[in-house]
């Protein structure tokens, strides 16, 4: 498996397992075939509501925990955030039966931001988590947490797909050394990603599927990417990308499908921000 190496030396697979929408029912056996197949960084986060099944896999697994990067996520916290940002950790640990992660991210750019990442800073002073970042902070919020506090987020998880593709902000995080992290790398299907006449074309070429087209495209750009599937055959055929390369013309082709903007949420709108900061997770 390729490997990005982050700012503090922290070697981080360019291709992990996303348990972001399995029901926590389906999760465990998702997770013991993802491993079986070969997937060796897994991505869950506190509000997933599932990090119990992602640590039951990786027990049953066998697999040796050194082998292994796990990453979670802190979701908003009532203040005193400092506080609660430790005790969400430990419940996360908890819940996953590990003793640390390998990244811990901050997912959503509101409430006590400072406080949070002041807790997450020394958690990772203390090497529970080796790593920590952020996610779906856009370049004002990133830049002004850079700018403001001692460590600077390892990474920054965003969503980045055929549609909207992040390249001018990718360049500016590479500027700063944070790797970028794209969740929904399919874009969920929309806009009829899996039938898209330019990614079929490209894999009609290569002998390859759309979604490995679109992995391979966020991997020669250096972008981590996350796959999620309940399907044996769908994980194997997701880490299967690295025995092919996109050309200068079909990478520039795929440059074309770029419409700027997201394709979910705005997390300027202040309906968002008012769901998302309002939003309280149980336990």
């Amino acid at each position: 498996m390729q490997t990005v190496t982050l700012n503090n030396g922290v070697e981080m697979p360019i291709l992990g397992f996303g348990v972001f929408q399995i029901p926590s029912e389906e999760t465990e056996q998702a997770v013991t075939e993802a491993l079986a197949a070969g997937y060796r960084m897994l991505d869950t986060a506190s509000s997933y509501g599932n990090e119990e099944a992602v640590g039951r896999a990786i027990r049953s697994s066998g697999i040796p925990r050194a082998d292994l990067f796990v990453t979670t996520k802190l979701y908003v916290q009532d203040t005193p955030a400092q506080e609660n940002t430790t005790r969400a950790f430990e419940t996360s640990l908890g819940k996953l039966g590990l003793d640390h992660v390998d990244l811990y991210l901050m997912h959503q750019p509101y409430g006590d931001v400072y406080g949070q990442w002041r807790a997450m800073e020394a958690l990772h002073h203390e090497g529970r988590s080796k790593a920590i970042g952020v996610s779906n902070f856009y370049p004002d919020r990133l830049l002004d947490l850079i700018i403001n506090n001692e460590v600077t987020p390892a990474v920054n998880q965003v969503e980045t797909h055929p549609f909207f593709q992040r390249a001018d902000y990718q360049e500016l995080m590479r500027e700063h050394g944070v790797q970028i992290e794209s969740w929904g790398g399919f874009a969920e299907g929309k806009n009829d990603l899996f039938s898209n006449p330019v990614l079929s074309g490209i894999g009609e070429k290569h002998g390859k599927s759309v979604a490995q087209v679109v992995l391979r495209w966020l991997t020669q750009r250096g972008v981590v990417a996350i796959p999620k599937s309940v399907r044996a055959d769908r994980m194997a055929e997701n880490l299967d990308v690295f025995d092919f390369d996109l050309t200068d013309e079909q990478m520039a082709s795929i440059a074309t499908l770029d419409t700027g903007s997201s394709l979910f949420f705005d997390h300027h709108d202040p309906k968002m921000v008012n769901w998302l900061s309002a939003r309280r997770l149980d336990g």
